[in-house]
């Protein structure tokens, strides 16, 4: 751990998957007594859970995808201007590296550093490497793994791979040491399903369903917890009655963690953020990948703990009630068998992947002797004053 406070600089795309392992690290870096600051779009700056000490600094719209040559001109003059306001920064700021976690607003930032001869590290959350951290894997100074398996990087990087896993929200982490909810054959199967951020239309179609055809020995003891879309809420709520089992319907959850140290069973998507929260508490889950994912990573996010036996995947085009009651029955039928499974994830856990991703970002920069003299010169910018753009807290 190094004993001289840094500047660095944090860039993440708008998304809780490349934003959440962000914040996980810069709690880490500010508790070594270093300086951070973060480079993200609206999008990103709304999302809940940044700490206080984080300053955030909002770059345009950057995005160059689509077919229409005008929308690729508007998403260049984007990229170009947030470049030039990311240098602004660097000169203020005068970071000893850069991560980028993937999304369109690291682009911007990486250009930037690249540029600027400042160290940077990519940290990718997927099992697939994103289009943008794809871009700057033969530029960059280090590249951060979550799994050990990646898609579409080349090979030729490999002395540059650090393989750190995902970093978690501390409350979740914190669950790691307590052990799995006591489940026996006479207990409660409580089942917690979320689809995202508002839920998945498929889940709320399937799992009530699916859950209704479980033998009546295991259906009589089930309590559901379940997240849905609010246009869908009130139709699953009556499906539920009408099966009988008790369910507990949201929009949105203030407490995952605590929702999630109480579930026997995780029913959900494959998103990377999920998979390091199951196997960090160590939960057994079926996963059904979205199908729509770019580079279809969600399935090669599910690899890893389907294999150790942690998890069921299911493709969505499989995803029947008939399928979801034989996959639950064949996981919780016999209460050791939930058990190992859950065992098998936590196995799969990274638990100080946001520690060793910061002792990788602290390897690199200025020695000790020239922050020390850089650090004398520069006013530390962690309530925005001094940075080139404008902050938004």
């Amino acid at each position: 751990m190094s004993s001289v406070s840094r500047h660095y600089v944090l860039a993440a795309g708008g998304t809780g998957g490349h934003l959440i392992p962000a914040f996980a690290l810069a709690a880490e870096l500010h508790q070594r007594g270093h300086h951070v600051a973060l480079i993200t779009d609206e999008r990103g700056a709304a999302i809940p859970g940044k700490p206080d000490y984080l300053t955030s600094h909002v770059l345009p719209p950057g995005r160059i995808a689509g077919k229409n040559p005008l929308g690729w001109l508007k998403g260049a003059k984007g990229v170009l201007q947030g470049r030039s306001m990311a240098l602004r920064l660097f000169e203020t700021f005068k970071p000893t590296a850069v991560v980028g976690f993937g999304g369109y607003p690291a682009l911007p930032t990486l250009l930037a550093a690249t540029s600027a001869k400042i160290p940077t590290v990519l940290h990718e959350q997927n099992a697939v490497l994103g289009r943008v951290n794809r871009y700057f894997a033969g530029k960059v100074d280090a590249i951060a793994t979550a799994f050990e398996q990646i898609d579409r990087l080349d090979p030729k990087y490999d002395a540059k791979i650090s393989l750190v896993g995902n970093p978690v929200r501390e409350e979740v982490l914190a669950l790691r040491d307590q052990p799995f909810p006591e489940f026996t054959e006479d207990s409660l199967l409580r089942i917690l399903v979320t689809g995202g951020s508002q839920g998945a239309r498929v889940l709320s179609e399937v799992v009530p369903d699916g859950l209704a055809m479980l033998p009546p020995a295991l259906r009589s003891r089930l309590q559901v917890l379940q997240q849905c879309r609010p246009e869908d809420i009130e139709a699953v709520r009556a499906r539920y009655a009408g099966h009988g089992i008790p369910a507990e319907l949201a929009t949105y959850f203030e407490n995952m963690a605590e929702r999630l140290a109480g579930a026997h069973l995780f029913i959900g998507r494959a998103g990377a953020s999920t998979i390091a929260e199951l196997t960090a508490v160590g939960r057994p889950a079926i996963l059904i990948p979205l199908p729509i994912a770019t580079d279809d990573h969600q399935a090669a996010n599910t690899r890893e703990i389907a294999a150790a036996g942690g998890a069921r995947a299911i493709r969505q085009e499989n995803f029947t009630a008939t399928t979801l009651a034989k996959q639950i029955q064949a996981m919780a039928q016999h209460p050791e068998t939930l058990a190992n499974a859950a065992h098998a994830a936590w196995n799969c856990g990274y638990p100080n992947a946001a520690s060793d991703l910061a002792d990788l970002v602290e390897s690199f920069g200025a020695s000790p002797i020239m922050d020390v003299i850089r650090m004398e010169k520069t006013v530390p910018a962690t309530g925005g004053e001094a940075l080139a753009m404008e902050p938004v807290q």
